[in-house]
Formats: structure tokens, C-alpha cells, sequence
């Protein structure tokens, strides 16, 4: 996965000023400006975080040197964001109810206040143990402390990096054995996913199959493709799951590439993803793409004729709702559609939940959720991600000319995550019936500083030592 950078903002900025690119300089200022307002909404909005974490230790961060152009207005009340860069582009972002933020990107926000959420989703048991329940657990064992001690230790050796790990839960044969969470977050702040919402998406585009909305092996449904001479109505939905479309999508994160302004500029981002051409044949290369995620979502909006309301209500009734994920939404772009590639949020014990429902081949409590034999499908490896994607989750599995040559080379093989920028992850262990989630804002660094690999491997060696008893 390319590592995010948007923090190369003001450098991208100052050489496009140099060489007196307008067009270029515009759209990195409607970038940073939509950037700051939609995640600032989505942090102190969704997730109730105060201006400090979210603006000082997080946004500011991301865009760098440059965050000093912006000015930010947060309205608590009227739930809305506002930013403004170098006091000549401006963007808004909404919260409403049920989905969260949605940066307007020139919508009618009279119309996007119009949306009704769907209905009260009853709170789970607090005393009923997880999952049926969210009552509380014991105090970890000694071996697992140590673990989670490390998750939330700062590191030493990079200045001006934070780890910031928000929350770290353990669940070992079904039950929740460890859980931590940072000052100021619980068990019940919804936290975001950014990338890790891919494998969201997926699971309901696996119910939308189940349900039979969606074909997955057929040509994706895309109205743009469907000219007789247009290769492009040939790629299926399989292989947008599998990042091997072959669109010419750029997921490189500075301020003008594609996958910033899809996020930070569009109404329609499903939409905007579609307009790129073909760059390879389908299935003859891998890319990975926020753009095919947020394809699928829109897709799957299509499927409810573009009504959000039932949208919603389906995703609860048919997924979220019947495992607990009672927290669970996901934002929406200001067209309808699920922003499938990034703004998924959840509390840490819903993550938890979505994990375990892959360790259970998409089984819970005897219903099935998703289609049978979905989770070996998400593990298959895509063939041209050499061992490191399959459909909507990343993969453990290893370059088949070397499988030593892979993501976390100190964990099993069959280890596969959900896995989103800034330290989000579900990580799942199927031979030591394990799921470990690390969600956090780390200040770049990727995986080492974010601590992933040596995280689970501790929490395997720490397991492996017998029965934790009283668990």
C-alpha cells in the first residue's frame, strides 16, 4: 500500500507557485481546504474529539506548514465545519445524524439536511459479555499487559511523530480478553477507519450477493461503461474488489492526485472514479484504489435507487445490526453515496465484531451474513498483487516466488487485515483464533511505528501460553 503523505501539501504548493501552475495551485488549496473540513468534522463530530487532537495533533500534522493558511470554524450546534485556505477557497461539511459528516462540495445543503435517519438501534446489554453484550471485562492478564503497554508506548528516535494509539482490543476464542483505550476514548467513541473501510464495503457488497443485488463474476453496473465500444464494460465487480480493474487511477496522496481530489473536492465520488480510463487490460495488473471502493458504493446506492434512507436501513438490518455493530455507519459523499474507501466508523468493540465475524466463515449466532465460502473468497490472492491483496483485505500470504517476501514476515502466513492509513487495523489470525485492533491517528511512519507486527506477535506468544483462566 503507498503511505499516505498529504503533509507533502505545502511542498506541492510552493513548486506549483513557483512555476506559476494556477490550475494546480487552486486545486491544492480546495484540497487542503476540503481535507481539513471534512476530517475535522468527521473527528470532533463523529467521534467527539476536542479541537486540540483533532486540528493540533492530527490535521495540522497531515497538511504540514501549510495548515497555516487555513482558518476553521467548528459549529458544535449547528453541526457543521468550515474551512477556508489562503482566504480564497473555501468548504463546508455537514453532520447529519445516522451517516455522519459530508463535505458539501457545492450540494445544496438545504437538501442533505433533508435526510431522515432511519430509526433508534437499540444499545446492546452493558452486562451481557461481548459480543451479545458490551459488558465489562477483566482486568487483562500480565502477559497481555505487556503487549498493550507497548501498543500505547510513544516511541523513542522520531521526533515529531506520535504513535497515537487510541485503542487496542484482543479476542481469543471468541472472547474479549484485553481492551485499552487512550484519555477521552471508551468503548463507546465511534473511531475511524480511513482505509480499513474497504473491507466494509466489501462485506456488503458480500450481502448485496448473498441477497442476490449483485453479480460478482457479471460487468459492474456502471452507466459510463456501457457503450458498446467502451473496454471498460467488461470489468466486473470481482475485479473491482480486487484493485485489478485496471483503471488509470492515481492513489498517490499529494494535493492534486487523484485520490485527493476524489476525497476533498467531489460531490460524487463514485462518479468521479468511473470517469478514468482503462490503463491496463482488466486483471492484467494490480493498483490499489480508493477510487473502485468508492465505485462499489455507489453501486450499491444504485441498487436502492439512490434512496439513502433505505440504503442505511438495509446496511443495518442486513449486516451491521445482526452483530452487534450497533455504532457502526459509514459517511456519505454529498450524492448518496457510502464513502466505501475511507470514512467507515466504529467503536473498537464493533471492530472487534466485524474480525470475528471472518473468523466464523460469516456465520453469527447460526445466521449467515455473508455468502458461504465468502471469507476463503476475500483470502484468495489476487493474482497480480503477488500474494498481498485479495478482495477487499490485505493478505499475509507472501510473493509466491518467495513467500518470505511479505507484509509481516514474523506472523502466520494465513494472517489477513482490514487495514487503513494512520494505524487502523482488524487484524485476523485464523490458526490461533485471534483478532487483534489497533486504531489510532500515528503521525505517519507506517507500519514500524505504528507497531502492528510486533503487537500481534506478542498477543500470539501470549496466547500461546495455555488457557488464560477467568476469561
Amino acid at each position: 500500500m503507498r503511505r499516505p503523505s498529504l503533509w507533502i501539501l505545502a511542498a506541492l504548493l510552493a513548486g506549483a507557485i513557483a512555476a506559476g501552475a494556477h490550475f494546480r495551485v487552486g486545486t491544492a488549496l480546495e484540497v487542503g481546504a476540503g481535507f481539513a473540513a471534512r476530517v475535522s468534522c468527521a473527528l470532533m463530530l463523529n467521534s467527539g474529539f476536542d479541537q486540540d487532537l483533532a486540528m493540533n495533533r492530527y490535521v495540522a500534522h497531515v497538511l504540514g506548514p501549510s495548515s497555516a493558511l487555513l482558518r476553521i470554524e467548528v459549529d458544535r450546534t449547528a453541526g457543521s465545519v468550515d474551512a477556508r485556505a489562503a482566504r480564497l477557497v473555501g468548504a463546508r461539511a455537514i453532520h447529519r445524524e445516522g451517516v455522519g459528516c459530508t463535505l458539501l462540495a457545492g450540494s445544496d445543503e438545504g437538501r442533505l439536511r433533508g435526510f431522515q435517519d432511519p430509526g433508534h438501534r437499540p444499545a446492546l446489554s452493558p452486562s451481557e459479555p461481548w459480543p451479545e453484550g458490551n459488558g465489562p471485562i477483566e482486568p487483562p492478564p500480565a502477559r497481555l499487559s505487556v503487549a498493550l503497554d507497548a501498543a500505547f508506548a510513544e516511541p523513542e528516535g522520531v521526533p515529531g511523530r506520535m504513535r497515537q494509539t487510541h485503542a487496542v482490543l484482543v479476542v481469543h476464542r471468541g472472547q474479549l480478553l484485553a481492551e485499552r483505550y487512550a484519555p477521552g476514548i471508551d468503548a463507546s467513541t465511534p473511531l475511524l477507519s480511513w482505509s480499513a473501510a474497504k473491507s466494509v464495503i466489501a462485506s456488503l457488497v458480500g450481502v448485496a450477493s448473498l441477497e442476490g443485488r449483485i453479480d460478482l463474476l457479471a460487468p459492474a453496473p456502471v452507466t459510463e461503461w456501457q457503450a458498446p465500444d467502451d473496454p471498460r464494460r467488461a470489468i466486473t465487480t470481482d475485479q473491482l474488489l480486487r484493485m485489478s480493474s485496471g483503471l488509470a487511477f492515481d492513489e498517490t496522496y499529494g494535493a492534486t492526485q487523484d485520490v485527493s481530489r476524489m476525497l476533498f473536492t467531489r460531490a460524487d465520488t463514485g462518479a468521479f472514479a468511473a470517469s478514468f480510463l482503462l490503463q491496463h487490460p482488466p486483471d492484467s495488473a494490480w493498483s490499489y484504489s480508493s477510487g473502485t471502493s468508492n465505485i462499489l458504493a455507489r453501486i450499491l446506492r444504485q441498487r436502492f435507487d439512490g434512496d439513502l434512507q433505505a440504503m442505511v436501513r438495509w446496511s443495518r438490518d442486513s449486516f451491521f445490526d445482526p452483530l452487534g455493530m450497533r455504532s457502526a455507519f459509514f459517511g456519505t459523499d454529498a450524492s448518496g453515496s457510502f464513502i466505501g474507501s475511507s470514512f467507515f466508523f466504529a467503536t473498537a468493540r464493533d471492530y472487534a465484531r466485524f474480525g470475528q465475524l471472518h473468523l466464523q466463515d460469516g456465520v453469527w449466532q447460526g445466521r449467515r451474513i455473508l455468502p458461504e465460502g465468502w471469507v476463503d473468497y476475500v483470502r484468495t490472492p489476487t493474482p497480480a498483487s503477488r500474494g498481498g491483496y485479495g478482495a477487499g483485505w490485505w493478505l499475509n500470504d507472501g510473493d509466491p516466488d518467495d513467500p518470505e517476501e511479505r507484509m509481516w514476515p514474523s506472523l502466520p502466513r494465513e494472517t489477513f487485515a482490514a487495514r487503513g492509513m494512520s494505524g487502523q487495523y482488524v487484524v485476523v489470525v485464523p490458526s490461533a483464533d485471534l483478532v487483534v485492533v489497533r486504531l489510532g491517528l500515528t503521525q505517519s511512519g507506517g507500519d514500524a511505528l505504528q507497531g502492528i507486527e510486533p503487537l500481534v506477535a506478542a498477543v500470539l506468544e501470549a496466547v500461546a501460553g495455555g488457557p488464560i483462566e477467568g476469561h
